[in-house]
Formats: structure tokens, sequence, C-alpha cells
């Protein structure tokens, strides 16, 4: 398993050793030793989400506040997204800054977001599906939203040449 801090580095990415032959592939998609080893902190997920998407849909920009502050480790199994981390720490030296990376089930990848973090990403093929792993359990009273294209962080989404498709919560 290879791991790379980004620009913000307390955001990981993750790339397994995978294993291919003419019979397919095989890897270790989380092992929980190896994980913490590689973060450098004992970090314990209780909840696991999969979400599906169609090309175009934005989902985010999503966090919980403290005390359900959530860690996400998140990895495509179909299809391929844009991927953003947003820095919500107000004490952070990173603050309002945002990393992104193309994850799909072609390459992959996979991205470590630490508690205080919102995360969002951006369907980029007909459909995507997620798998990820989150450190705190949902809890409504707490979620927050910053809107895709609030000018404070300036993310530069990618042109997908379709229409971008959002809940109400996220509009």
């Amino acid at each position: 398993m290879k791991v790379t801090p980004l620009k913000i580095p307390d955001v990981k990415l993750i790339e397994p050793d995978v294993f291919e032959d003419e019979r397919g592939f095989f890897f270790e998609s989380f092992n929980q030793q190896k994980f913490n080893e590689a973060i450098g902190e004992n970090i314990i997920f209780v909840q696991d989400n999969h979400s599906k998407s169609s090309k175009g849909v934005l989902r985010g920009l999503h966090y919980q506040e403290a005390p359900f502050a959530q860690g996400k480790l998140v990895r495509v199994v179909a299809g391929e997204v844009f991927d953003v981390a947003v820095d919500t720490r107000k004490e952070s030296t990173t603050y309002g800054q945002w990393v992104a990376e193309i994850l799909s089930a072609d390459n992959r990848k996979q991205l470590w977001i630490p508690p205080g973090f919102a995360h969002g990403f951006l369907t980029i093929t007909y459909e995507a599906e997620l798998l990820y792993k989150t450190t705190e359990f949902y809890s409504k009273e707490h979620e927050r939203c910053i809107h895709w294209k609030n000018n404070d962080f300036d993310i530069t989404w990618p042109n997908i040449n379709a229409s971008i498709a959002t809940s109400l919560k996220d509009s």
C-alpha cells in the first residue's frame, strides 16, 4: 500500500497493492492494522456507506460538527468521480483550502479525509458507486453543508459537458 499526503498533508491518497493476471485482480481494500500504521493513529470506523450517482450529480460539500465530526475513507467501485475535501478546521494552517483527486474503479485509489473536512464529489462517468467508511455515526442535527460553488473556496470543478444535478440541501 502506498500512502501519499496531499497538498493538505492530513488528507492522504491511498493506493493499494493490486495483483492482476489474466483471471482478473485481487487487492486488500482495507486492513485496519496497515491503515492505522500508514495514518499514524488508531482510527476506528463505525459505519459503511454506499452511494450511487448518475453523471453530473454533485453531492456535497457535507460535514458534521463535533462531537460527531466524521473522518471518511472513500473509494469508487464503479465509474469515476472528482472527489473533493475542504479543510473546515478554523485553527488549521490550511483552513479554507481544498484538495481533489480523481477516484475510479480503474485506478482503485482511496482518499482518507480526516474529521474537520467537508467532502463532496462530482460524478464524471455515466454513473458511479462510492463506498466509504466513517469514524462517527450520521447525525442529522450535526450535519452541515457548504455550497459547492462557494467563492471562499473557489473549487475548480471539472467541465464534464453535462448539467450539474444536486439535492435541495446542496443547491
